[in-house]
């Protein structure tokens, strides 16, 4: 075999060795992940794709260039209710492409044949630079970072072929990295790799959801005093936000300027019980009694604080342990908590008070998303976990969701309210916003959970 032939083999060889999976020497089994944006349509999209039978790997002639009797046409596809793609051309001839028409980006890229170690490279069409006359070298780098994924590579000028009109000497990226927007699971052990120092283990307190015990919260480096004495908390890969109670993630909205809800019901407590409350914790009454002292809940000795706060913001009253939860009680369950971090803080009673009036402007949406100012990821500051002793930090890059680019840029909180009433709750579900910058071990053999800062 010639030399040529040697070298050939030797390449497909490392590119082999790049695309298998780990070996089973290792001990380990690996699952490769994929992330999918959240659509809560998935089921009914899927069906549609289904019967569209739209190819969607490869550039493919799932759609063709239109003729020129449609005019300036190209005909979209809809993916899932979530993507619209259709055919252009690159170069000359022309090199067929399957792209989405982001109006929310401003640059075009394509997949390079200079492509050779992201397997997303290989499950698309690649453009062929030396096989384009049109061709001019850039070489300027390029890098783009999305709301899921990322894309690098550099700059290239070729005709663009968009249905009968060519566009000469467009300027686009061609992508030499597409790194999988996904994780991995590991069966078996762990991949050093991955994490970066030692796991700080805590006891599983609940089979089946992998629930384990959780301290405070501090925001900003202060404490929130909500979880001071404990909370319940799910280390959940299913969920892609971080679920908390409405006080909390009600005072992380204030500091990170999310926008809120109003609520009246709350305006009322502090307009008219506030003081009375301050008044009853000064006095050092149990929190969990002083809403059934001014009148507003109904105690019967097993209720804490914070039960059926969900119903602040919800239409109807719900019921918790048999009683009525009325957005009063809610809301003056919910001050209670604020006030009594605010005296923990040694705050005076007016600025209690006004803190409190601007909290219930802060309520987190019903619908769970709030948005954010992305100008002002820079002042926004750390939220931190207590689990087994150890503080987690999540910066503001991590837990706030940023989509698009530029000036079509929104952020999104990643944080999200959800309550449940003793005996089970308060509870915090560690969802992908967490999971993701914290490598996390779920062992079985020893019923714990680990953290340690992924790598």
């Amino acid at each position: 075999m010639g030399t040529r032939g040697l070298a050939v083999l030797l390449l497909a060889a490392v590119l082999l060795q790049a695309l298998l999976p780990a070996s089973e020497a290792e001990g380990l089994v690996r699952i490769a992940l994929k992330k999918r944006a959240i659509d809560r349509n998935s089921r009914v999209a899927k069906s549609l794709s289904d019967r569209e039978e739209v190819p969607l790997l490869g550039g493919g002639a799932a759609n063709t260039l239109r003729s020129e009797e449609e005019g300036d046409i190209v005909s979209l596809k809809n993916y899932m209710n979530a993507q619209y793609f259709g055919e252009i051309g690159v170069g000359t001839p022309p090199q067929k492409f399957t792209v989405i028409f982001d109006t929310g980006s401003s640059n075009l890229w394509v997949p390079s044949a200079k492509c050779y170690f992201s397997i997303a490279c290989y499950l698309h069409a690649r453009y062929k630079a030396g096989a384009s006359s049109t061709y001019k070298k850039n070489g300027k780098p390029a890098a783009i970072q999305y709301g899921t994924g990322s894309i690098a590579g550099y700059f290239s000028e070729d005709s663009v072929t968009v249905g009968d009109l060519v566009v000469k000497d467009q300027e686009f990226i061609e992508a030499t990295k597409e790194p999988g927007e996904g994780g991995e699971i590991i069966f078996g052990g762990m991949d050093p790799k991955h994490y970066v120092g030692e796991h700080t283990y805590v006891p599983v307190t609940q089979k089946g959801y992998w629930q384990f015990d959780m301290g405070d919260v501090l925001v900003g480096g202060k404490s929130t005093g909500f979880c001071a004495g404990g909370c319940a908390a799910i280390a959940d890969s299913g969920t892609s936000l971080l679920a908390g109670p409405t006080a909390i993630i009600t005072e992380i909205n204030e500091k990170i300027g999310a926008a809120g809800v109003v609520s009246q019901e709350c305006k009322t407590i502090v307009s008219q019980y506030g003081q009375q409350i301050l008044d009853l914790l000064l006095a050092e009454t149990q929190p969990k009694k002083i809403c059934s002292q001014v009148g507003l809940c109904t105690f019967d000795g097993t209720r804490g604080v914070s039960a059926g706060i969900r119903s602040v913001v919800d239409d109807e009253p719900v019921k918790s342990n048999g009683l009525r939860t009325d957005p009063m009680c809610s809301a003056c369950e919910m001050a209670v908590v604020w006030m009594q971090n605010q005296l923990a803080q040694n705050k005076t009673q007016d600025l209690i008070l006004d803190y409190v009036n601007q909290l219930c402007n802060r309520l987190p949406s019903p619908m769970g998303e709030s948005a954010v100012d992305c100008a002002s990821l820079g002042s926004m500051p750390d939220i931190e976990f207590t689990i087994g002793g150890k503080k987690f930090a999540l910066k503001p890059e991590e837990y706030i969701l940023k989509v698009g680019e530029g000036a079509a840029a929104q952020c999104i909180s990643g944080f999200t309210a959800m309550d449940i009433p003793p005996p089970r709750g308060p509870l915090w579900i560690l969802g992908d916003v967490f999971m993701g910058p914290y490598h996390t071990v779920f062992d079985y053999g020893k019923l714990r959970v680990g953290f340690a800062k992924a790598a």
